[in-house]
């Protein structure tokens, strides 16, 4: 597509087009680190785990899919060596899922990863542009949910 192409989409379309640019370059660049096995899902679940684990109720809750669903990916993210299920610290007959060393070394790397992507970004628009579109993003999300903003953000499906 042309830059010509763009400028004529809506928000809504650039808004999701830049989120989808940026997650595929974040996984291509994991993918390239050996991350390969880690999907866009497996992000959201890592940012509810850290820093202390999470129940799979809370789990299922956060990403708005069922129970057996975060156990399938439990499960699959464990025999990775993502993720353990560990006793829980206060429930003896519950489980809390936590991140292993793989599953920080991937955190740490899709930190890094963003923050290049930002970097270009700032590098492309500058500094002051860039902060000004968080700002008033920020504004925007937070005027069009303020009384229904859930405690924690759950992703797009």
């Amino acid at each position: 597509m042309t830059h010509e192409v763009f400028s004529k989409l809506d928000l809504t379309s650039l808004l999701s087009l830049s989120f989808s640019t940026s997650i595929n370059e974040l996984h291509e660049r994991l993918s390239e680190l050996g991350f390969g096995d880690i999907r866009p899902v497996h992000g959201f679940m890592f940012k509810c785990i850290t820093p202390n684990g999470a129940t799979g109720i809370e789990l299922a809750e956060y990403l708005g899919i069922t129970k057996q669903a975060v156990s399938k990916m439990v499960d699959y993210l464990e025999k990775s060596g993502y993720v353990m299920r560990k006793t829980h610290p206060t429930d003896k007959r519950g489980k809390i899922i936590v991140l292993t060393e793989r599953g920080w070394l991937v955190v740490k790397a899709k930190e890094k990863i963003l923050t290049e992507i930002e970097q270009r970004w700032i590098e492309n628009i500058g500094t002051e542009r860039l902060q000004m579109l968080k700002e008033d993003l920020t504004k925007l999300v937070y005027e069009a949910n303020e009384d229904k903003l859930p405690t924690r953000l759950r992703p797009v499906w």
